[in-house]
């Protein structure tokens, strides 16, 4: 399950050349749920940047720590909780890496989960919108997670999706039928991705200098 991510600077333009940035990028080394996140929704028909809280809290939710930061796929339909989201607010969260632990005899290692020219990877995700006044809201996210790979199933049985730069159109388009969105719902190739293990300051979401995400091994990859 993602549960911390690592969001360090992109170029958003090169990544998504039509993209509105209606705010900067929130970087983190570290950022763990329940945070403010950057992500890209449809905005009268644009792609935007914006700023979200992690963690879906729709407006019936009687209690704030329970509030989801991860949807898996298969249950985006069925659960009343991420159902509307699902069909027509969709988003992606741009990130560099996420971070998964791997147990081990007598600790969890972290690793950080990257594509192997660590180029951004786009997360696919549903956000909601609560209102607090008729003019005032909140909007918040989770991230959708699918199974992962046979490759990457040692370190997490699951990770986020992750939405082709070519897809991010069809994903944030509510018009996009909802079985063409599910189709999207896939684990990347496993030639796509690696992961190297990092330092277990990670471990501390308090912890948000550049020793976390550095590498403290070789990364890990399918055909090596």
């Amino acid at each position: 399950m993602a549960g911390r991510l690592y969001i360090p600077p992109f170029d958003m333009a090169r990544l998504l050349p039509e993209l509105r940035q209606e705010t900067p990028l929130l970087t983190a080394v570290n950022l763990a749920p329940r945070h403010q996140v950057s992500h890209i929704r449809l905005e009268a028909g644009r792609a935007s940047l914006t700023q979200v809280f992690w963690g879906l809290t729709p407006s019936w939710l009687a209690v704030f720590d329970h509030a989801p930061h991860c949807a898996r796929a298969e249950s985006l339909e069925a659960r009343p909780m991420f159902r509307d989201a699902f069909v027509a607010r969709r988003s992606l969260v741009p990130a560099g890496g996420v971070y998964v632990w791997k147990t081990q005899p007598r600790f969890k290692q972290p690793f950080l989960v990257t594509h192997i020219d660590r180029s951004p990877m786009l997360l696919a995700a549903i956000w909601c919108r609560y209102h607090t006044t008729p003019t005032e809201y909140a909007d918040s996210m989770a991230l959708v997670t699918v199974p992962t790979s046979d490759f990457m199933a040692p370190l997490s049985d699951r990770l986020p999706a992750l939405i082709d730069a070519a897809d991010a159109m069809r994903w944030l388009d509510p018009n996009t039928p909802p079985e063409t969105a599910r189709s999207l719902l896939r684990h990347a190739p496993r030639e796509l991705l690696g992961a190297f293990p990092v330092s277990r300051r990670v471990n501390d979401p308090a912890n948000q200098d550049p020793a976390c995400a550095h590498p403290t091994g070789p990364m890990l990859r399918w055909n090596e």
